[in-house]
């Protein structure tokens, strides 16, 4: 029954990453993958030892404990999603657009860079690209040229995701599972994932030379029926609450997703004062409920599936097992593993190879490797994450500029794929010095 188990796992992983050329949503790939695991483990007969059960009781059990720890990721990942919504619905963003405008075109270059990154690490890398592309349409009018200043912002969105634990959804996933700390990701990961996109950047700029034109002085995404005081109370409330996050569960000690709700509920909260004398159906009063119907339920059934079905790997000690064995065949190098995760996560969805990573490995509780901040989990934490820069399709950055920008994955491969792998390896090397060098000094 083992055996079906991983069969039907590998057939499911298969067809999301084919996901282009089937034209069946992930979303339902994954549920499916999820059900049908679950369903040959309770028809298997595990034992006890084997990481079965005893009874329908003891089943159940098992079940709502993954679903626990499944359930801190989605809420999470939910509530963030709502309040970038809401903060974008209300024109916050639009501030961002005015302080990119640039004549120099290096310059523009450098500027989206580091507003991607930035707005990444607060955010998360989907969402920072499709506000980016959108700022950028009104900067950039030559669409050939426009094609470069996109790709940046995927290699932007991903490095700057890395660098923050609220980022990306990889690093959401390790924060969540107390293999990280924020302190730990914002700490040790911050430069490299800084130089894996500085790097690519450095090199591109000697692609671009003159003027952009024409210029712009000022500009606004769209108008919102919204004053200018409120637009900026709603971006410093939703920003700021999603920075203080962190914050919040470093005095708590309760899980991330409880700050997110708690930042949520009072956004939500001072955008129904603001509409108050407004009518609910009111299209023009951008009430949280209308915006709740914005959010991609796919991607919240898409990780919720995932990450159920790895449980059943897990479960039934398969990825306990592939940890050993690639302990062995890399001597134990944590560099050649995270490494090779890095890559394939350009291939293959990176949600559920950093889930089955955290299945392979235990927390050490004693320190080391892989202890709390260890350098197997910050190391993973760092390839998952700006791997997938090297193919277009490789993360949900690129994945999103590609339809947006209509760049092929032939183009992408050709002009960008190498500068993405540099950054990569450049990100690596900063950390092995940061670990061998830098840090045991401190310490």
């Amino acid at each position: 029954m083992t055996t079906s188990i991983i069969v039907i796992f590998l057939i499911g992983y298969m067809l999301i990453a084919l996901e282009g050329v089937t034209k069946v949503n992930k979303a339902a790939i994954a549920l499916l993958m999820c059900v049908l695991c679950w369903a040959l483990y309770a028809l298997g007969g595990f034992s006890v030892d084997e990481g079965g059960f005893a009874d329908v009781a003891g089943l159940s059990k098992i079940i709502e404990h993954h679903l626990g720890d499944a359930s801190t990721t989605l809420f999470f990942l939910m509530g963030a999603m709502t309040i970038v919504e809401i903060v974008d619905q209300h024109g916050g963003f639009d501030f961002v657009t005015n302080k990119l405008i640039t004549k120099n075109k290096r310059a523009l270059l450098w500027k989206v860079a580091f507003a991607t990154a930035t707005l990444s690490a607060l955010l998360d890398n989907l969402t920072t690209s499709i506000v980016m592309i959108m700022i950028l349409r009104t900067l950039v009018p030559d669409k050939v040229e426009r094609m470069k200043y996109a790709c940046i912002v995927i290699l932007a969105a991903n490095s700057g995701g890395a660098l923050s634990p609220i980022g990306d959804v990889t690093t959401i996933m390790l924060w969540n599972g107390k293999q990280v700390t924020a302190s730990g990701v914002i700490s040790e990961l911050m430069l490299p994932s800084i130089v894996s996109f500085v790097v690519p950047t450095f090199i591109m700029q000697f692609s671009l030379n003159g003027e952009i034109e024409p210029t712009r002085t000022k500009y606004t995404i769209r108008t919102v029926p919204i004053t200018t005081f409120r637009r900026y109370l709603i971006f410093i409330m939703g920003v700021g609450g999603l920075c203080s996050v962190p914050f919040f569960h470093l005095y708590t000690e309760l899980p991330p997703f409880c700050g997110i709700l708690l930042v949520l509920g009072v956004l939500w909260t001072i955008i129904e004062v603001f509409h108050r004398d407004k009518a609910e159906d009111d299209p023009e009063a951008k009430r949280v409920t209308q915006i709740l119907t914005r959010i991609d339920l796919g991607t919240i059934l898409f990780f919720l599936g995932i990450l159920m079905a790895v449980a059943v790997l897990s479960q039934v000690k398969i990825l306990q097992h592939l940890g050993e064995w690639l302990n062995v065949i890399s001597n134990n190098n944590h560099y050649l593993v995270t490494g090779a995760i890095g890559v394939l996560s350009a291939i293959v969805d990176n949600v559920p190879l950093v889930a089955g990573s955290m299945h392979m490995y235990e927390i050490d509780p004693t320190g080391g490797d892989f202890g709390v901040d260890g350098i197997f989990w910050q190391l993973l934490a760092y390839c998952a994450g700006v791997g997938g820069s090297m193919l277009i399709i490789g993360s949900a950055a690129g994945v999103v500029v590609m339809g947006l920008e209509k760049i092929s994955f032939g183009w992408y491969l050709k002009n960008i794929s190498w500068l993405a792998l540099i950054g990569y390896l450049c990100g690596m090397a900063v950390y092995y010095f940061e670990e061998t060098l830098i840090f045991p000094l401190l310490k």
